[in-house]
């Protein structure tokens, strides 16, 4: 976990994402004092105690949205757990996938009809995950750690996928303050949202804005994508190396609501032909499309 705070300093990064456990089983060991010292020191040595700089990303088996009872019940069991370990150690943002609603399964191949009226079964399910983050808030008041909801692509079953869910979330949920969200631009390509162009990355925000409401954004996964527009796969690739486009990425750059938000890479992490970390040679691009956008707008 602290180790990612050490590669921050190493690549010259300014925020990073962690997972506090394994991420891909239920049990969950107890942080290690030792662990947390570390991660303190770290903090401190970074100069970034008490700044907005650091993010952790929830179990992957998390769904609070199944109509099971009994996996509902488990899956808000670890998010409680997360949350608490994320406020342990001080962590402000906690990425969760919105969940899945399970039931009435979507053709292969169909692409995501966005912008229409959520059906019976995916509000049924943006009911349930209300009614979790409801009881978790309600168990844990006065956290500061708030639950930032991320997009999808829409694959399965999945909520998410269209902004309106989020929007509709944060309308049912009782205390919307102590949530956000967190979109991704892997993700919403994906799932349908073009941005390959500045105008059309302009318009693809202000749906954003109009549906869940752009202010609301706390996290940004900066991640091209291997599927096409609409491809519903969720497959990360470098930056400039997938169907984003690179009007994707600037557009972020262009309104200084953006500057403070944490941008975090999800990509491989490999070097390229001459040596260099792939993490260095995106976190380069990324910050020269800002340069140059922030200097314009």
């Amino acid at each position: 976990m602290f180790h990612a705070l050490e590669d921050a300093r190493k690549h010259g990064m300014d925020c990073v994402q962690v997972f506090t456990k394994n991420q891909r089983q239920w049990k969950t060991k107890p942080l290690l004092e030792e662990d947390v010292s570390r991660w303190f020191q770290l903090l401190d040595e970074l100069g970034w105690r008490g700044e907005r700089r650091t993010v952790s990303h929830n179990s992957y088996l998390i769904n609070m949205a199944s109509p099971d009872n009994q996996a509902w019940d488990k899956s808000v069991a670890l998010q409680r757990e997360e949350i608490e370990r994320c406020e342990r150690l001080e962590i402000p943002f906690l990425v969760s996938h919105p969940g899945a609603r399970l039931g009435t399964l979507r053709t292969r191949g169909e692409p995501n009809a966005l912008g229409n009226e959520p059906s019976k079964e995916e509000m049924a399910g943006l009911g349930r995950i209300a009614k979790a983050l409801d009881v978790l808030h309600a168990d844990l008041p006065e956290y500061n750690t708030l639950t930032c909801l991320e997009t999808t692509v829409g694959s399965g079953t999945n909520l998410g996928y269209d902004f309106q869910h989020l929007g509709i979330l944060r309308n049912l949920i009782a205390e919307p303050e102590r949530v956000g969200f967190c979109l991704d631009t892997c993700h919403i390509t994906a799932a349908g949202y073009d941005m390959s162009t500045k105008a059309k990355a302009s318009k693809v925000l202000e749906q954003f804005d109009t549906d869940a409401g752009i202010e609301h954004i706390k996290v940004i996964h900066f991640n091209d994508s291997i599927g096409e527009i609409g491809s519903r796969l969720d497959r990360h690739t470098h930056i400039g190396e997938g169907t984003c486009g690179l009007s994707c990425f600037k557009s972020f750059f262009t309104q200084p609501h953006f500057d403070t938000v944490p941008k975090i890479l999800e990509t491989s992490k490999e070097d390229n032909e001459a040596g260099t970390p792939m993490d260095e040679v995106n976190i380069a691009k990324l910050r020269s499309m800002a340069k140059l956008a922030r200097k314009h707008r």
